[in-house]
């Protein structure tokens, strides 16, 4: 193994609640993890599924959702470079209420149920930085419970793009750098894929919008921002 690739070298856990192990505590992480790659589209874990440990991103985007009563997928978060999947599941012993799918080529360490387990009895500031993590996870997930109840899909669109600006950035010519689906965007936002088609349309006619085959850019960002806000 590389020595960029060790966890107690690797930048990326500066991100999430590995930062708060000992040297020696990622030593033993880095003994026991191994390197997985996921190609876009790939399944990481399933709705349902036993982890028997969680994944730290390196590289790439994925996207968590959640099976509805009527068979549609609600996207409920993008994990990206440094954040830990599946840490929920594997500390309460339950199967996984989420489904996890690359939104595009993807790096990951997976890392043993029993090295988590086992830091969290001895390491009280590691305990600390995952209940932490866990408490801001509630707090998203309070936001889009209210974003669903109370704003319009028009709205919830636009906040989407100006979320995917923010994260992820712009390429050199304008256009976002993390591409997703249109039937991504819908259950993100939770709508029908149709609708949001016809939505992002209507934003591209009003020059909000500017589309390069699966590619989409921001040329308004104010009134992108003023319609997210209801103004």
């Amino acid at each position: 193994m590389s020595s960029e690739s060790r966890c107690e070298n690797c930048i990326i856990r500066q991100f999430n609640s590995l930062r708060a192990m000992s040297k020696e505590e990622l030593k033993q992480v880095s003994d026991s993890k191994t390197s997985k790659s996921y190609k876009r589209g790939e399944a990481i874990f399933e709705e349902g599924e036993k982890l028997n440990g969680v994944f730290c991103v390196r590289d790439g985007v994925s996207k968590l959702s959640k099976l509805s009563s009527n068979g549609k997928d609600q996207i409920v978060k993008l994990a990206t470079k440094g954040e830990v999947m599946g840490q929920r599941c594997v500390i309460a012993e339950e199967t996984s209420n989420l489904s996890a799918v690359a939104v595009n080529d993807m790096e990951l360490c997976f890392i043993p149920k029993e090295v988590i387990i086992n830091t969290l009895h001895k390491n009280p500031d590691f305990t600390f930085e995952v209940l932490r993590l866990m408490a801001h996870d509630l707090r998203e997930a309070d936001d889009v419970i209210v974003n669903i109840s109370q704003k319009t899909v028009k709205q919830r669109i636009a906040e989407a793009f100006l979320y995917l600006k923010s994260n992820y950035g712009e390429d050199a010519d304008g256009y976002l750098v993390l591409t997703l689906s249109r039937e991504d965007i819908a259950n993100v936002v939770g709508t029908a894929t149709e609708s949001c088609i016809r939505i992002i349309s209507e934003f591209k006619k009003k020059g909000l919008l500017k589309s390069s085959g699966k590619k989409l850019g921001i040329l308004d960002e104010k009134k992108l921002r003023e319609l997210a806000e209801g103004f």
